[in-house]
């Protein structure tokens, strides 16, 4: 069991790995271009790209569950249907934002009101970045219905072929071709369709002789598309919830001044590397929990779940440590600001309690989303969330920043209570 749980989860971690390395070498070019709109057109269109592409992350968790369900059914028709239905769709949503690109562009700009000249920049990078959008989403739907067959090794292999692409090209376009941020979202919008042609050739190479053909019009059968938009309806409205908190605690921080930004900044980079690790250990929950609901084998469910929790406890055991240790180390190796680094002091106790405090819940997500029980676990983060406010309103008055760390913490640990209470209404074999 170890060893099916590891093939799924350390391809996952090193293809969540490439996630922010990509968008470091797209700053780090930025960079050396002798102009700090530059850097901050990089930063501002890579973050509105990442909150786009974040709301639409149901096209990855939704089709794993489903395709890992069929897989454990040996419904290889409907894994079939699982894979075509969610490209389409992936597609349909691609395309939608290229014609809405516009009005799309004007909110999000006004929103973050960068300078003139940043503004100026960013909109290049995203009037380029945008025709992405097709690949990157059908992209999401190949990678959910690669987890959902039990092979995390493609999509890690596609993430890294996207970097080396990304590296190599924008090189080429700015120093070669002497482009300036253009060159780099060049970059980044060929590789967006190398990774997707990729997979296809995947797909085409290992999978494609061994499925059946099914017609385009069963994948669109009422009952299966009304259960594939109730799954992602669910992921959807989970991940506004995220997302809200998300930029709400990005917010507060920005109202306390710019240090206080930098110190929230920087711990959650803390929380960040923790989760790259077990959304791995996540994605092997999605893929092997809806093989076995799939297969009906209770026995093995339940002595996966408990083993996934063991490595849980395991890894949360190590980053404690780390961060006990170390933690301030790679605080410095961040950032040489001494103010910043002193400022972040008094607040490093809560990243020490991150690791205990959202394990749980990251484990639980990737076991929800294989049962496709995605409604409890759209309930645990909205009670989450709004306990989230109610701490951190409550608190805010009488300790300042320590009230975000607090309601952040406490978001964390009651999404694993409140999962771990529904679990047995969640999971039905």
């Amino acid at each position: 069991m170890n060893e099916k749980i590891l093939r799924i989860a350390i391809p996952s971690v090193i293809s969540n790995i490439t996630v922010p390395l990509l968008g470091l070498v797209d700053i780090a070019i930025a960079g050396h271009l002798g102009s700090t709109a530059y850097i901050g057109a990089i930063a501002v269109g890579s973050m509105l790209f990442d909150m786009i592409y974040w709301a639409f992350g149901f096209l990855r968790m939704g089709t794993s569950g489903m395709t890992s369900q069929s897989l454990g059914r040996r419904d290889f028709p409907e894994i079939s249907r699982a894979l075509i239905r969610s490209l389409w769709v992936g597609l349909f949503i691609g395309l939608l934002i290229l014609v809405l690109q516009r009005p799309i562009e004007y909110v999000a700009f006004y929103f973050i009101s960068p300078s003139h000249e940043v503004h100026r920049w960013a909109s290049v990078y995203f009037r380029i970045c945008i025709w992405g959008a097709p690949a990157v989403l059908c992209l999401y739907g190949f990678n959910g219905w690669l987890i959902g067959m039990q092979n995390s090794r493609i999509p890690m292999i596609v993430a890294v072929a996207q970097n080396i692409a990304n590296i190599i090209f924008s090189l080429c376009f700015v120093y070669i071709f002497g482009m300036k941020v253009e060159g780099v979202a060049w970059g980044m919008l060929i590789a967006q369709y190398i990774g997707i042609f990729l997979s296809i050739g995947c797909f085409m190479l290992f999978y494609r002789r061994h499925l059946p053909p099914v017609s385009v019009k069963g994948c669109f059968r009422k009952d299966k598309m009304r259960a594939f938009f109730l799954v992602n309806r669910d992921i959807f409205l989970r991940t506004l919830c995220l997302l809200g908190v998300t930029l709400f605690f990005t917010s507060v921080g920005a109202r306390q001044g710019d240090v206080m930004l930098a110190v929230n900044t920087l711990l959650m980079q803390l929380f960040t590397l923790f989760s790259y690790l077990l959304d791995g250990f996540s994605n092997a929950g999605e893929a092997l929990t809806g093989k076995y609901v799939g297969a009906g084998n209770a026995e093995m469910l339940h002595r996966f779940i408990r083993k996934l929790f063991k490595w849980g406890v395991c890894i949360a055991l190590f980053f404690t440590v780390v961060y006990l240790f170390g933690g301030r180390l790679l605080l410095r190796i961040l950032t040489d600001n001494t103010q910043v680094i002193a400022a972040s002091e008094p607040y490093f106790f809560w990243t020490l309690l991150i690791p205990f405090a959202s394990f749980v819940a990251f484990l639980w997500d990737g076991i929800f989303i294989g049962a496709t029980a995605t409604r409890y676990m759209l309930y645990a983060v909205l009670l989450a969330s709004i306990m989230f406010f109610v701490i951190y309103f409550g608190f805010r008055g009488m300790l300042g920043n320590h009230a975000l760390w607090l309601a952040f913490d406490s978001y964390l640990f009651l999404r694993g209570v409140v999962q771990t209470m529904f679990r047995h209404s969640a999971i039905k074999v």
